[in-house]
């Protein structure tokens, strides 16, 4: 495939440390890369080197003569007197941008709601970052970089989003790099992962799930230096293997070897002993909500809910941007009163709050951290160990050293490693999160989900990573048209849902923007015509491997003929060829079948 644009021994390095040492690396037509890593370690500035924005110390960048490159930032470039309508489209002229069917498929998928002569100055952040995304994608590039785009998208935009970036080049055409912690996203557009750590660039195939498979082979051969990392990843790919087997279909690995890897993991999760000490701590009344609705001046915003939240009831909650997610929230938490309808709490409810805002860390801002953890519990147990809040801090990622550190001078991530644990060492019964995967990157997510396995209690969430969503919770519920539905197909069935209710009034422009298209599902015969694949290919397999042992121990009994010897190992070739075609078969039938 055509070269694109590459590295060659790049150097970077601040005040402080090293960033990058030598790396050399390169993007070909075809290519989509995910690009991932702990926060702090390069991600942006890789990102920013490539697009020309960011001067490496040594190295160069080059770029095949021609290439158009398109970059979004994390940061705002728009200006604020300008219109929502000049920002996407330019001064192109209306009947030029209006009869563009990708131009009006940007437009509804990233900004139907939008006034077209709204001023940019007077957007939230979320709707700004749309128009920024919007702006970027109407136009053609041979290259698009995205640092995180799906930041202030929901559920819907986040799937456009990426079906958008899955057909907007043909096969083997066109170049894209993306930075992003949504684990989901990543599955659905990246054929091949970066990890960037330890001043490298680390080449993985696959997205999310199968960079998964290749990092715990590779921490496997490395046990003694990352031990502590090694057997969070592993209890990682328990859960993607045993959950969704289709989300790893992309490499081409041995389905044998991810099984043998994980043999020892259990699940992620004990429900029912979890359920049992839920029930233990809080009783058996946690917050009901019956009729429950809340109106602001006459217009309602939700509307008759009635729902018996249970003990260890770990549920999340979807919803478009505006849907009432953060009302129902406030409900819950008590810092609501409903405006029809009632909210029973139980007596023995203790609840931990984690919000966007980082609130509760405002009145410590001034405090060093050692300091702020030296006022809680001395101990907390996970998985029946006892830790201190240092370790529990180090196993979500946070640096020693950092214990010194003001609370007010942490990043972005490291606020949300603190604001969780201090969630945590408040002893609560009954926790709600509001978008906890903001600012904080995937290891970091990895270890959340995992101290939230062991936790006890009654789990809320609201958050527009799928991936978050479907791997901390057990059931999902939706806020349409103001009330509250569960969703026993999970995401998958909100999104069907969500795309089949009427269509908004995209813009104030002449012209009418076509809603974007929404992929199905596989119908019911599909599904089982999959099954009955499965069924197929894992009987033929099961034969095989009897045909590999019996071959195995012909050679064995006689290893000096070497005529046989040789006949028997091209036999053993031939079913090794077979096998990995039906492994191949049995994942993408996996894929259907679900």
């Amino acid at each position: 495939m055509a070269h694109l644009l590459g590295a060659e021994a790049l150097h970077l390095e601040y005040p402080t440390r090293v960033v990058f040492d030598a790396v050399t690396l390169g993007i070909d037509e075809g290519d989509r890369i995910g690009i991932v890593g702990r926060n702090g370690d390069g991600k942006s500035s890789l990102l920013g080197m490539l697009a020309g924005r960011i001067q490496p110390d040594a190295g160069r960048v080059t770029r095949r003569g021609g290439v158009r490159v398109g970059v979004l930032d994390q940061s705002d470039t728009l200006h604020d007197d300008e219109t929502v309508g000049a920002a996407v489209v330019g001064d192109r002229d209306e009947h030029e941008w209006a009869g563009d069917p990708k131009v009006r498929d940007v437009i509804a998928g990233l900004v139907p709601d939008l006034p077209w002569d709204a001023r940019i100055g007077t957007l939230s952040g979320g709707q700004r970052r749309r128009v920024a995304l919007a702006a970027l994608l109407v136009q053609e590039w041979d290259v698009v970089m995205l640092d995180e785009p799906t930041n202030h998208l929901d559920v819907e935009g986040i799937a456009w989003l990426a079906a958008h970036l899955r057909g907007r080049w043909p096969k083997n055409q066109g170049g894209l790099l993306l930075v992003t912690h949504d684990r989901w996203f990543l599955d659905e557009v990246a054929t091949d992962t970066w990890e960037v750590h330890d001043r490298i660039v680390e080449p993985f195939e696959g997205g999310y799930a199968a960079y998964v498979l290749q990092r715990v082979e590779r921490d496997r051969q490395a046990a003694a230096v990352e031990a502590k990392r090694q057997n969070l990843m592993k209890k990682e790919l328990a859960w993607l293997r045993r959950g969704a087997p289709a989300r790893t279909s992309k490499p081409k690995f041995r389905i044998d070897a991810a099984n043998a890897l994980i043999a020892d993991v259990p699940p992620p999760r004990d429900t029912l002993q979890l359920n049992r000490l839920a029930v233990s701590r809080l009783g058996k009344d946690v917050v009901d909500l019956v009729d429950a609705g809340v109106a602001f001046d006459g217009r309602p915003v939700i509307s008759d809910v009635t729902w018996h939240i249970a003990p260890g009831e770990r549920t999340a909650i979807l919803g478009a941007n505006g849907a009432g997610k953060s009302t129902l929230l406030s409900l819950i938490a008590g810092t609501r009163e409903p405006t029809s309808g009632r909210v029973k709490r139980g007596k023995t409810v203790r609840l931990g709050v984690l919000d966007q805002q980082f609130t509760h860390l405002d009145e410590i801002a001034d405090d060093r951290v050692r300091d702020v953890l030296a006022r809680h519990r001395t101990t907390y147990q996970i998985d029946g160990k006892d830790l201190t809040p240092a370790q529990l801090l180090e196993r979500l990622g946070f640096a020693r050293e950092h214990l010194s550190a003001r609370v007010r001078e942490l990043s972005g991530g490291q606020k949300r490693r603190l604001q969780l644990l201090l969630v945590l060492l408040s002893e609560p019964n009954v926790m709600i999160l509001d978008e906890p995967s903001n600012d904080v990157d995937t290891d970091m997510l990895a270890a959340m989900e995992d101290l939230l396995d062991s936790w006890p209690g009654t789990l809320i969430v609201v958050s527009h990573d799928r991936y978050l969503l479907e791997r901390a919770t057990d059931q999902q519920y939706a806020i349409l048209d103001g009330r509250l539905r569960h969703l026993p197909g999970g995401v998958d069935e909100y999104l069907a849902l969500a795309a089949a209710a009427p269509a908004v009034s995209a813009s104030s422009a002449a012209e009418p923007v076509e809603a974007p298209t929404t992929a199905t599902g596989p119908s019911q015969a599909e599904v089982r015509e999959a099954r009955k694949a499965i069924a197929r290919i894992e009987r033929r397999l099961a034969r095989i491997a009897d045909d590999e042992a019996k071959l195995h121990e012909k050679i064995a009994a006689d290893p000096t003929n070497y005529d046989a010897v040789a006949e028997l190992d091209g036999r053993l070739r031939d079913l090794a060829s077979e096998r990995e075609g039906l492994e191949l078969e049995w994942l993408e039938a996996a894929e259907v079948a679900g």
